[in-house]
């Protein structure tokens, strides 16, 4: 970790979801090298349990929790303060994706890729907002670049990061008490693949696909905790990340041609 022994983010209560694994698990240990206390939210218990174990300071606990659950999110929350105390942070990160040409796509598949991404993220929110308020706290939204750009082969996946835009930044506008910041990182070097839905639904064997240099949980994770530190409202992380958000905003035909000639190949088995 980059930033020494400073805790910044000493004795707040953090709540991440997606916790298990990947970025959130990264998030966990980041937030509680910062002097946090994390509780990770994750629908695989074992996962979360594992994440938390992994967390050398401060307190961690897992929690299970299915984000598209609104009663289950209220459940975990509670939780979450019954152990931790009052929520400074909550980290919308739990997420899927999927990888397939629209008019191979189950529409099922566009409705669980909602539910999980941006329906998940409402639900805690709403749950949460009110603590949040009282004590003039943040939210971290994880984005993507899938949220201000097209992405061939995730039009679902991308509908989603968009919402999720939408609504957060709307809602940073009827709440000046909480700090919202919407991160939106390019590709990270995960296990997203393993919770990657093809067009039937099941999950797919692909490798996970992108475009440049993948940047590592970590890396990212500590970027994201800065931006809390600096009340940051948008992070666009990585190079691909800026480009991406540049050359879509002045030339998107010819950002469009570019990413589709870079990903439908990808497509291919």
């Amino acid at each position: 970790m980059a930033r020494g022994t400073k805790k910044s983010l000493e004795g707040k209560n953090v709540v991440i979801t997606g916790g298990g694994g990947g970025l959130g698990a990264a998030l966990g240990k980041e937030f509680a090298y910062a002097g946090g206390n994390v509780a990770l939210l994750d629908i695989d218990y074992e996962a979360a349990v594992l994440a938390a174990d992994a967390i050398p300071r401060g307190t961690a606990t897992a929690i299970e929790c299915d984000v598209t659950d609104f009663a289950a999110c209220s459940e975990a929350v509670a939780v979450a303060e019954e152990r931790l105390g009052p929520i400074d942070v909550l980290v919308n990160n739990a997420g899927i994706a999927h990888r397939s040409l629209f008019a191979e796509t189950d529409l099922d598949v566009i409705h669980t890729i909602m539910d999980t991404n941006f329906w998940g993220s409402v639900n805690c929110t709403k749950v949460a907002l009110p603590t949040l308020i009282e004590r003039r706290g943040a939210i971290v939204v994880i984005s993507s670049t899938a949220g201000f750009a097209p992405l061939l082969g995730r039009t679902g996946y991308a509908a989603s990061k968009h919402a999720l835009h939408g609504f957060f930044t709307s809602l940073r506008s009827e709440v000046p008490q909480v700090d919202v910041m919407i991160a939106a990182p390019s590709f990270i070097d995960t296990n997203l693949r393993h919770h990657t839905l093809g067009g039937d639904g099941e999950i797919t064997d692909h490798p996970q696909s992108g475009v440049g240099k993948m940047a590592s949980p970590d890396d990212v994770a500590e970027r994201i905790v800065w931006g809390v530190e600096q009340r940051r409202t948008t992070l666009v992380l990585g190079n691909v990340g800026r480009i991406t958000r540049y050359l879509n905003a002045l030339a998107p035909g010819s950002y469009e041609r570019l990413m589709a000639r870079k990903l439908r190949s990808k497509l291919e088995p």
